[in-house]
């Protein structure tokens, strides 16, 4: 059985997805959800641990080897992902019960849990696959069933916004198979190690073409700026714990992929020397971390402000990228898995003030930490990791970029990501003075949210602040991920 974790990792909740459609009964989808997640996360552990011991696992669909047959391929990077999303998802699952009863309905929870059950296993699908094109199925698989989660948002803009994301993915997901589709015709594989042995030997202007088109294609999907327009209405306006499911993995996979395709296929020479791509991501990072905290400044739904904020989150991710050293990756790769507890603890709390007060405006919150104090607590929290206050993994992974940055010789980036948290704690702080310092002018029936979202929620609050004070493991596996993208010796 464990020769065939690999495969289980995706087979689980893929094939749940449709029986939790067909059951059409809420709480047997719902359960078959917690049981999909939960065995996805053991998995996922196993096989970091495995790959963590024993280097890159290889797993050969059907018994044939690449770059014949379609190969998983499971190294620490990858593996890396994978507990991201799978712990996600496993806290995620439980908190959804009574979210999507108050904002999707009895009828319409079994297929919603049968599409985040898609989504999910498509996101799995994406980090373990060493296949390019098989990359792309489940990219779309991922990426259609957002489509319908975040369409199924009680707020009518929500088709809008499923509407936009729908736009701007298919033409990502066009331009990343026209690359895909331009690689085959020069190599006549699609296999990624195969792949990144042979396109180096091709060279020519269509390698060059379809990088171009792969890197704004995969830009589009992780919502770099200026690529950045769908992700606000999308976060805006989803029901609120497919929200929390979202910002926490979607836009992380999306991340792999370029650094899977950057590093591990086409390859830094080519990448970051012929291409010289460090000074696009850079310039368009720090452009993202301070034009998107800029505009989360002046919104009035918490939901859109932490959407901005997300845009950039993403900013320091690539800026930990552009750097192209262990300690910049390190710093990317940690955020990955720091900015998914951080935002998925502070999209639960909004989802737990949208189940009670049934708006996530600032003005609604007046007061609110007087009938609210565990959820606002869990925000100021969250908060607090955003913004990257010591004993947080928020600042853990500014530590890290900083220390990248001047190791770098880039003294005014570590200025420029000084300024990007001074500013996290002008928007955090609105809501924050309006929920603790002014009267409440609610309904007097409001009282504090459930116990199926409060222990979901404070689980994540938890691990800001476990992981914040002792940072060992996790900067230990980002940093042998770093380490293996450059190609350095441990």
């Amino acid at each position: 059985m464990l020769d065939h974790l690999p495969i289980l990792q995706v087979l689980v909740p893929l094939m749940a997805a449709p029986v939790a459609a067909l059951v059409r009964r809420r709480g047997v989808a719902w359960l078959l959800t917690v049981l999909a997640t939960w065995i996805s996360l053991g998995i996922a552990l196993l096989l970091l641990q495995r790959a963590s011991e024993a280097g890159t696992i290889l797993y050969s669909l059907g018994g044939w080897p690449a770059p014949w047959g379609i190969e998983y391929r499971v190294d620490m990077v990858s593996a890396w992902v994978l507990v991201i999303v799978s712990g996600v998802g496993a806290v995620v699952a439980p908190y959804a019960i009574e979210s999507v009863r108050r904002e999707v309905g009895v009828k319409q929870a079994p297929l919603l849990y049968s599409a985040l059950l898609l989504c999910f296993s498509g996101l799995l699908g994406i980090t373990i696959t060493g296949d390019v094109f098989n990359l792309f199925v489940f990219l779309e698989i991922s990426s259609i069933s957002a489509y319908a989660l975040i369409a199924m948002g009680p707020d009518r803009r929500a088709l809008h916004a499923a509407y936009k994301y729908l736009i701007m993915g298919s033409i990502g997901a066009t331009f990343i198979v026209i690359g895909i589709g331009m690689m085959y015709m020069m190599t006549g594989t699609l296999n990624m190690a195969d792949l990144a042995t042979r396109l180096p030997n091709v060279g020519g202007r269509t390698v060059s073409v379809a990088f171009a088109f792969l890197a704004v294609g995969i830009s589009i999907k992780l919502a770099l700026f200026p690529l950045h327009q769908w992700l606000p209405d999308a976060y805006t306006y989803a029901p609120s714990a497919v929200t929390a499911f979202l910002a926490s993995t979607a836009t992380k996979v999306a991340v792999y992929v370029l650094l899977r395709v950057f590093f591990m296929v086409f390859g830094v020479g080519f990448v970051f020397e012929t291409v010289a791509l460090r000074w696009v991501l850079l310039p368009l990072a720090l452009m993202a971390v301070l034009s998107a905290s800029l505009t989360a400044i002046y919104q009035g739904n918490v939901k859109r402000l932490l959407a901005y904020s997300s845009v950039a989150q993403i900013g320091y991710m690539i800026l930990g990228v552009s750097l192209v050293t262990v300690t910049g990756l390190t710093a990317g790769l940690l955020h990955l898995f720091n900015h998914a507890l951080i935002k998925g603890a502070l999209f639960m709390a909004m989802g737990a003030v949208m189940y009670r007060v049934g708006s996530v405006r600032i003005e609604a919150m007046q007061g609110l930490a007087r009938r609210m104090p565990w959820t606002m607590a869990a925000f100021v929290a969250g908060g607090l990791s955003l913004i990257g206050v010591p004993l947080t993994v928020g600042f853990v992974s500014k530590w890290y970029l900083v220390l990248g940055a001047l190791e770098s010789g880039m003294w005014w980036v570590a200025l420029l990501v000084l300024l990007g948290s001074l500013m996290a704690v002008v928007y955090i702080w609105k809501v924050v003075e309006t929920a603790y310092f002014h009267d409440f002018l609610g309904d007097l029936e409001v009282k504090e949210a459930p116990a199926t979202l409060l222990i979901p929620m404070w689980i994540l609050v938890g691990a800001n602040f476990y992981f914040g004070i002792n940072a060992t493991a996790t900067v230990g596996v980002a940093r042998q991920a770093a380490q293996l993208l450059l190609g350095v010796g441990r």
